[in-house]
């Protein structure tokens, strides 16, 4: 089953993608792999939520709103690839949380992300991951993630 059929059989409708808020593309193809630029818990171009997890934004509130940013990323794609069916796997996930200083569930919250690819993608979407803490991160946003894809060529 690919990615598209997939998010239907979920009930996953992605959100358009986000517009570039800098200089910088949403997402760039390069060989076999496609980076998409850090997506924040936007909708639509708003921040879902502000703060920092483990102050005003709880573990769970932050798993949810990572799960945000794989779906705008996953938007990302599928706008450069036209169709998610053309990525072949997810090789690594980068997490950013904003939290205070001894702040130690930063897995946690990007579980979110990573939990939402493996249903996408099934074990295509297994990958290697980052999950840091930051100060603060753009918008005030509690959380963003980057992806990279691995991309199947067109034709074969």
């Amino acid at each position: 089953m690919g990615a598209e059929e997939r998010l239907r059989e979920l009930g996953i409708e992605l959100p358009e993608p986000a517009t570039p808020a800098g200089s910088y593309v949403p997402a760039r193809l390069h060989g076999d792999l496609l980076a998409v630029s850090g997506q924040l818990p936007l909708t639509p171009g708003e921040p879902l939520r502000t703060g920092r997890c483990g102050e005003d934004v709880t573990v769970e509130e932050g798993y949810a709103l990572a799960r945000q940013c794989a779906l705008n990323g996953l938007a990302a794609a599928r706008a450069a690839l036209g169709s998610l069916d053309r990525v072949a796997g997810v090789v690594r996930v980068g997490g950013y949380v904003a939290a205070p200083a001894g702040f130690t569930q930063h897995p946690a919250v990007i579980n979110g992300a990573s939990d939402l690819l493996v249903e996408v993608f099934g074990e295509a979407g297994r990958h290697a991951r980052a999950a840091v803490g930051m100060a603060s991160l753009p918008l005030g946003a509690p959380v963003e993630v980057e992806f990279l894809f691995e991309v199947a060529r067109e034709g074969g």
